[in-house]
């Protein structure tokens, strides 16, 4: 019965429904596992590091990110998509495992009584009292980092390839709402269990929470069959991954208006989250310490995704059908632009803690299905390799900007700050607005005349 319903309600064929609810728990899984690890990163950072060296973190990561994108592209020319899962799934297993064990350790761990407080050039940290745990914390900050980025783009992508433009508005959002799912269960986990057992623990199950990832992908690629598995056909036949340099996704990027579209949707969406999202953080580290601190940020994530999933289940896909991608492109943007006026006006941090639960829950339920439809009228070259730099280079270097805007704060007044975060974000919105009407312009010329955007 609720099959049935499910199958009326998304317009999908029996067949089709099958396939997105099989990527529905993959992506839960995976968003699952990012949000149980997210708030530990940031809790046990902030604990170990002190919040004031986020910035810093996220500069680094950014560099970082480099060597990383270029060995995923290594592996995505090399192996099929599906044991790119495989390969990804392994490595971050284990290392999940290596830090649980440090974590657990009496000496190198997070119990309380190796954590100090220190002034350091006039600035408030918490820091470990081993040099050695301080750079497992900035190790577990570039590792959530990075899964985040890979393992997420890597499941669009394959979303992407396998999906036809007339499913993709339907199928995503029932995707979407397994992600929102995911999004829920990994910080609950945190939330109930961090106080009981300890970070260590929570870890040791996100390692397995990983290898069942894995095992989804092997029972989805058995299961599904290969009529399923077709994408957007192209009047021109499209051919498989070519034998290119790793560096040919960046390549594609820079030569390609409709990539740097999408690049700068992705990108100023990040800055202005970034903004928002480090006011929380330095207002929450002077209220709450230690497991408290954990507690806070993973009941953040999980509201946003409890509404995200509220969303979706009361038909907020409805609107893409009814809009079409073209001008679904553009209500993000302009609810971002009210937000930013709104909360320069109301300085209170409730207000701004519900603002950003709104916004996020929005973009992860209705806008990411929306974009992530961009890349179906696009080449695997672009899917597989141009995405991972889009994705993980806007999302990053975003974070690095909005991060240095952020540190502005502590060399001028808080009333100045506000001010010139508004100006700036709203301008933001304004490039925002222009580059998704004319990604969404490409993106419908292609569908009508059944061809691939690049």
């Amino acid at each position: 019965m609720f099959i049935n319903y499910l199958i009326s309600f998304y317009g999908l064929d029996q067949q089709e429904m099958r396939k997105f609810a099989f990527l529905g728990l993959i992506f839960a899984f995976t968003i699952g596992i990012y949000w149980m690890l997210s708030p530990l990163r940031d809790s046990i950072f902030c604990l170990m590091c002190g919040v004031s060296n986020i910035p810093l973190a996220k500069f680094i990561s950014l560099f970082l990110s480099i060597p990383i994108v270029m060995g995923y592209s290594i592996l995505i020319t090399r192996y099929l998509r599906h044991q790119v899962f495989y390969i990804l799934c392994a490595i971050y297993a284990l290392l999940a495992l290596i830090f649980a064990y440090f974590l657990a350790h009496e000496v190198y761990g997070v119990d309380q009584i190796n954590i100090i407080k220190t002034c350091i050039d006039g600035r408030d940290l918490f820091c470990h009292t081993q040099l050695i745990s301080r750079y497992l914390a900035w190790a577990l900050y570039m590792y959530v980092e990075s899964f985040g980025a890979l393992m997420v783009t890597l499941f669009w992508s394959f979303a992407s390839d396998t999906t036809k433009p007339e499913s993709a508005s339907a199928g995503f959002s029932f995707v979407a709402m397994g992600g929102q799912l995911g999004g829920i269960i990994g910080p609950l986990m945190v939330l109930v269990f961090v106080r009981k057992l300890g970070e260590a623990v929570l870890l040791f199950w996100a390692a397995i929470a990983i290898i069942l990832l894995g095992i989804c992908i092997y029972v989805f690629m058995s299961k599904i069959s290969n009529d399923c598995l077709e994408g957007y056909q192209a009047s021109k036949k499209e051919h498989s991954l070519r034998q290119t340099s790793f560096m040919q996704g960046l390549k594609l990027l820079l030569c390609e208006r409709y990539l740097l579209g999408i690049f700068a949707i992705v990108a100023i969406c990040e800055v202005i989250n970034t903004i928002f999202d480090y006011k929380l953080r330095t207002v929450a580290q002077n209220i709450y310490f230690g497991r408290e601190l954990t507690y806070c940020f993973s009941s953040f994530g999980m509201w946003i995704n409890i509404i995200g999933f509220l969303c979706l289940i009361l038909g907020i896909n409805k609107i893409g059908l009814r809009f079409g991608v073209k001008k679904s492109l553009l209500i993000l943007p302009c609810l971002i632009g009210i937000a930013v006026i709104l909360i320069y006006f109301n300085k209170d941090f409730m207000f701004l803690w519900l603002t950003n639960i709104v916004i996020r829950s929005f973009n992860y339920a209705f806008n990411q299905p929306i974009k992530e439809q961009l890349y179906i009228p696009t080449s695997k070259d672009t899917r597989y390799k141009a995405k991972v730099w889009i994705e993980t280079f806007s999302a990053r270097g975003s974070k690095v900007f909005g991060s240095s805007i952020n540190y502005i704060l502590e060399f001028i007044s808080q009333d100045i700050f506000l001010l010139l975060s508004m100006v700036l974000s709203l301008g933001l919105v304004g490039v925002w607005l222009c580059a998704a009407m004319y990604v969404g312009n490409r993106y419908q010329e292609a569908i009508n005349t059944n061809k691939t955007v690049f």
